[in-house]
């Protein structure tokens, strides 16, 4: 049969969503979008709406981390999302 790792429970899982974070999880899906808008703005991949829902999903996301993350992390975020703005910019203007 091989080395195939076990397959977790639905008991295991469940246990696994009762430990998360949420502020973990919004600020992984914040950096997903990021990747995701960067990738969006490529000349070769380019899709201006899909770039535009990216932003708008991480300033929602990180807005609704305020008090709840460090001040540091937030402001990183903040500025990612500028960097994206300008790309995004840039792309349109293209």
């Amino acid at each position: 049969m091989g080395d195939k790792a076990q397959e977790p429970v639905p008991e295991e899982l469940l246990e696994a969503v009762r430990n998360m974070n949420v502020a973990d999880l919004l600020l992984s899906t914040a950096a997903t979008l990021a990747q995701l808008g960067f990738a969006k703005l490529d000349e070769s991949t380019r899709d201006l709406e899909q770039a535009r829902l990216a932003i708008e999903g991480m300033k929602a996301l990180i807005g609704s981390l305020e008090g709840a993350v460090p001040e540091e992390v937030l402001r990183d975020f903040n500025q990612v999302v500028a960097n994206l703005q300008l790309a995004y910019a840039a792309a349109a203007g293209e």
